[in-house]
Order: structure tokens, then C-alpha cells, then sequence
């Protein structure tokens, strides 16, 4: 169920520190003698009264006590400025969202991510950021131009993630197994993932079955100089998909993935559901910045590697975005608090890389020590690590990116139960998705 916070003045900032605001809101102010490109404080507003905004996210408590404190910050440069925020978990977050767009009321500032994107753009919901003075300097080019649509700014991300495998290490060392390694093939991955599933005597699978994980699909293709999409068209064709459905195939017949019924647990990328937590494979896929969550859900060390293949497959990929609804009365003053999100060096210090890292080079410099969760530790350490090595971003997936996710998934799960054929299944998906993505 949603959870729904009362403004967030009434929740600890505290008024005597407030001051007046002055200036427009949309023209951060920057630090001087301090972080160079990090917003010190917010704008301001030659407003008159009291400015309210709506703000909406999915994620758990933790990001929901971290987004409150560093919106609260927010109030307290900008005494006018007041935050009613609402919370949910990932399940069901745009079924709501689409609800709130039906009646014209969704909130003024809300996170999506790149499946939405896109078509959020082209049902005019969102707001074109692009004249609305965003501070953008300090973002890698390829994360600015994953939130651009059309050549307009449409969103900001909150953060910066990779497509990773996290693998156990504490079974890895009591099977006398060696850990995946960065740069692997892929076959030299699912070969590695038999070799686990033998060292255990099969009571743990090395990974997980990703034949129908998007992330898994799209790398794949980079690695061989394809694309998952071509503007508006799938990237690929028959017999790219159907020479990957046969790669997971020969993975299952040498017993390198679990069943196809622990493997359908896992499909919907909730972390709870994940199968290195759930001790069921030494190995899964995930976004990078899942890292500490994963790890909160269990006792065993996770280590992380990027997925198989070269990693200039990878690019500075947004984790999720802020974004602003186009019917906002404020808008300048939701692109303002975008900037103290993204920009300022104390929201990063209070966000952490709980998002992802952050957008911003120079608040990933400024936070970087107070960062106390290993588990995000080693998240950044990761991205740190390849971020010299990563290549051009794609644009944002398409209008119909989420109907094409869930037909991979099907398309996936008939083959493994035997349902369909490599052929059939990719025949029937190539036909839905190329439907899907001309509405």
C-alpha cells in the first residue's frame, strides 16, 4: 500500500532556520570555496505564500527516511517550500501512477524509470525540463542523453546504475569454486555456472536462467555491435534472438540454471525473489545499485562483476529518473529541487548511492567518504571501475519498452517449460513486441 507523509515541515525541519526566499526558483546557487559544481542551497521565489509540492517514489523505508531527510534539507534553505510525499513499493507503482495521470492529478515531482520514459513523454505527462535551468554540468554525457527524448530534457536520473552478477562469495570459497571475473564470455560464464552446479552436487545451480532478462539480452547484443532497439524498432531480429534462447538452452541441459519453476520466482526482478538470496544459485543478474538491498536480505557476502562481455557493452545508464508532472503549478520550483538532488554535495552525503551512484562526478567525489555501507561501497567501487571503460548510451528505450520486457519474459518461460520451441517462441515474439512498440 502507498504510504502517505504528512508535508514534511510538520516532520522535524525546523522554521527558525529558515530563511526568506529571494530570486526566482530555477537559478541554483553555487557553492563558493566549497564543492565546485554541487548546488549549495536552492533557488528562490519572488513567490508570494506558500509553495506545496507533491513528490512520489517506489522504493523501501530506507529510501523513503533518506528522500525525506534530504527533502527536508531542501525546506530548510527554502522556508516557502513544503513536500507532501507518498511511498510505495515497486509493485503496482505505475498502475497507480497511471490512475493519477487519468484524472490529471499526478504529483508535481515523481520517479520513473527508462521503461516509462519515453512513452510518459509521448502521452505528454511529463514536463520538458530543457529551458527550465537545470544544472546538468556535472553529469557524465552519456547519463544527460539517457534522459533526453527527442532532444528535449525530460528527466534527471537520481542515479547511476549497471547491469551486474552477483554471485555468493561466502559459497563460492566453501565450494572451492573461483568467483566470476570481469570480461568473461559468455559461454565461459555458463560454463563456470556448470562447474558450480557440479562442485555442489547440484543442491545449488551456478546462475540463474537470464534468457528472458532484458539487461542480459541488450549487453549481449552490444557486445556484438547490435542494438536492443533502432529508434522506434526492435534492434535485432530472428536469428540473433534465437541463437540467445539457444545459448540459456544448452545452459539448462548442463544443469547450469535451477528449474523452471524456482527460475519463474525470480523473473520479476523484485530483489526478496532473487535466487543468490534465496540460496537456490551461486549467481544472479542485477542492477548494481541493488547491491546493499540484496545484501540486507542475506547473511552470506555478495560480490559483484560486471555482466559477460566486454564492459564497453555497459553504458552511464540512469538507474531511475526524477521527473516533473507537465500540469505542475510550480515548475520551476520542481526543477529547482531536482538540482538539490542531484547536485548538492550534503543530499549526497544524506542519499548515499541508495539510488545508484549519484548523477553528479563531483558529489560522488564530496560523498565518497562518508559512505559507510559496504555494500554500497563496493557498488561504487564497481562503477568507479569501469566508468573509463564504458560506451556511447543508446537513447531511451521506446514507447512500448515494458509490453516487449514482459513478451521476453514469456517468450523465455514457454521454452523452458517445452512449451514452445526456439523458433516458435521467438516467431510469436517478434510479432507481439513489433506490435507493442506501433501503438
Amino acid at each position: 500500500m502507498p504510504v502517505v507523509r504528512p508535508p514534511l515541515d510538520r516532520l522535524g525541519a525546523d522554521p527558525g532556520r529558515r530563511r526568506l526566499l529571494g530570486a526566482l526558483l530555477g537559478a541554483p546557487l553555487l557553492a563558493s570555496g566549497g564543492l565546485a559544481g554541487c548546488s549549495d542551497g536552492a533557488a528562490t521565489s519572488t513567490q508570494d505564500g506558500p509553495v506545496e509540492l507533491s513528490v512520489f517514489w517506489w522504493g523501501g523505508t530506507k529510501r523513503a527516511e533518506l528522500t525525506e531527510k534530504a527533502l527536508r534539507l531542501y525546506s530548510d534553505r527554502n522556508p516557502r517550500v513544503t513536500f507532501r510525499v507518498t511511498w510505495q513499493g515497486a509493485d503496482g507503482y505505475y498502475d497507480r501512477l497511471a490512475t493519477q495521470a487519468g484524472g490529471g492529478n499526478v504529483p508535481d515531482l515523481i520517479q520513473i524509470d527508462d521503461a516509462m520514459l519515453t512513452e510518459y513523454t509521448q502521452r505528454q505527462v511529463i514536463l520538458d525540463l530543457t529551458d527550465h535551468n537545470l544544472d546538468l554540468r556535472g553529469l557524465p554525457e552519456g547519463l544527460i542523453r539517457y534522459g533526453t527524448v527527442e532532444g528535449r530534457t525530460m528527466a534527471v536520473a537520481a542515479g547511476q546504475t549497471h547491469g551486474v552478477v552477483v554471485f555468493n562469495r561466502d559459497l563460492l570459497r566453501d565450494l572451492q569454486m573461483p568467483e566470476p571475473r570481469a570480461g568473461m564470455s559468455w559461454p565461459d560464464y555458463i560454463s563456470w555456472a556448470t562447474q558450480v552446479t557440479e562442485a555442489s552436487d547440484g543442491q545449488v545451480a551456478g546462475t540463474m536462467d537470464g534468457s528472458g532478462d532484458y539487461r542480459a539480452l541488450w549487453l549481449w547484443l552490444r557486445s556484438q555491435g547490435g542494438e536492443f532497439y533502432r529508434g522506434n524498432q526492435l534492434g535485432f531480429g530472428a536469428d540473433e534472438l534465437i541463437a540467445w534462447f539457444e545459448l540459456w538452452q544448452r545452459a539448462r541441459r548442463g544443469r547450469a540454471t535451477p528449474s523452471a519453476a524456482l527460475v519463474e520466482q525470480a523473473d520479476s526482478g523484485e530483489p526478496a525473489r532473487q535466487l543468490v538470496v534465496n540460496g537456490v544459485t551461486a549467481a544472479s543478474f542485477a542492477w548494481s545499485h541493488q547491491l546493499p538491498e540484496l545484501q540486507r536480505l542475506t547473511d552470506s557476502e555478495l560480490g559483484i562483476v560486471g555482466f559477460p562481455g566486454p564492459p564497453g557493452a555497459q553504458w552511464a545508464r540512469a538507474s531511475m529518473y526524477w521527473a516533473a508532472f507537465r500540469g505542475t503549478r510550480h515548475p520551476d520550483a520542481v526543477a529547482d529541487v531536482i538540482n538539490f538532488l542531484t547536485t548538492n554535495g550534503e543530499v549526497g552525503t544524506v542519499l548515499g548511492h541508495e539510488r545508484g551512484l549519484n548523477p553528479s562526478a563531483a558529489v560522488r567525489r564530496y560523498a565518497e567518504g562518508s559512505i559507510i555501507d559496504s555494500a554500497q561501497r563496493r557498488a561504487a567501487a564497481f562503477g568507479a571501475s569501469i566508468a573509463d571503460q564504458l560506451g556511447p548510451a543508446p537513447a531511451p528505450p521506446p514507447k512500448g519498452h515494458a509490453k516487449v520486457r514482459t513478451l521476453l519474459v514469456t517468450a523465455a518461460e514457454r521454452i523452458r517449460v517445452k512449451r514452445d520451441g526456439t523458433r516458435e517462441a521467438t516467431a510469436r515474439f517478434l510479432s507481439q513486441a513489433i506490435a507493442a512498440l506501433a501503438v
